[in-house]
Formats: C-alpha cells, structure tokens, sequence
C-alpha cells in the first residue's frame, strides 16, 4: 500500500501538489500581516504541507476544538477559505475531465471543504486509529 500511495503522491506533486501548496502559503504570508490573523496562517502552511503529499494521512475533526474554532473558522471562510475552496473546485473539476485524474480530482473536492473550515482539524496517517470514524475507534 505504501508504494501505491507514493505513486499517487508523486503524480499529485506534479500535477497539482505544488501549486496549491503555493496558494495556500501565499495565503498564509498574507495571515501573518495581521497579529490577530497569525493562526489562520499557521493553519494555512499546515494544510499547504498537507496538500504537497497527501495519500497516506487524512485530516480528522478535532471535537474538542470548541468555540473559538468556530468563530476562526467563520473569519477564515470570509477572508480566504471561499478562494482556496473554489480554487480545489476549479482544479478539481480539470482533473475529473480524464480518467486518469478522477481520483485526484476528488481528493480536490474534499480539500475544498477542508479548505472552507480548517481550524479544529488534525492531519493523521489513514492508518491511524484516530483515522476512524468516532463510534469506531
């Protein structure tokens, strides 16, 4: 499974990998004009180092995150969450027009709702057990 996993991220790298990795740092430089915006941009070069090599780990809620998470989460949604997101579409929507980039089309719809609300979330190999959903693990 690992090999198949480098493949995809080596694949995902080149195609799409680095540039949305590029956004997303691009965003996060931005966030850390402002003091009060420096976890967004923490947030942000998390999840750019995410979407660089992603097969193999998966991002789980944080369910004890709590308020103030969500509250980050609605400021970031205004201030950068709505252009990465519709970013992942765009790229997303491109990769779904041959069959070859399905699945890597997919996995950008999903980080498009990362990408919406990523405060309260963590990144954990798939194999994790807190890779499984809550009433499982």
């Amino acid at each position: 499974m690992d090999a198949i996993n480098f493949v995809l991220n080596v694949i995902w790298f080149l195609f799409v990998g680095l540039w949305l990795a590029i956004g997303y740092a691009v965003a996060g430089l931005i966030m850390f004009v402002l003091i009060v915006t420096i976890p967004f941009g923490i947030a942000s070069f998390r999840i750019a180092g995410f979407v660089l090599w992603p097969f193999g780990r998966t991002i789980v809620a944080q369910h004890d995150a709590g308020t103030p998470s969500f509250i980050g989460n609605v400021l970031w949604f205004v201030l950068a969450g709505v252009w990465i997101a519709i970013g992942h579409v765009v790229t997303g929507v491109g990769l779904c027009l041959t069959i070859i980039g399905i699945p890597f089309g997919w996995a950008n719809i999903k980080l498009a709702l990362v990408a919406l609300a990523p405060l309260g979330k963590e990144i954990v190999p798939s194999g994790s057990p807190r890779a499984l959903p809550r009433a499982y693990a």
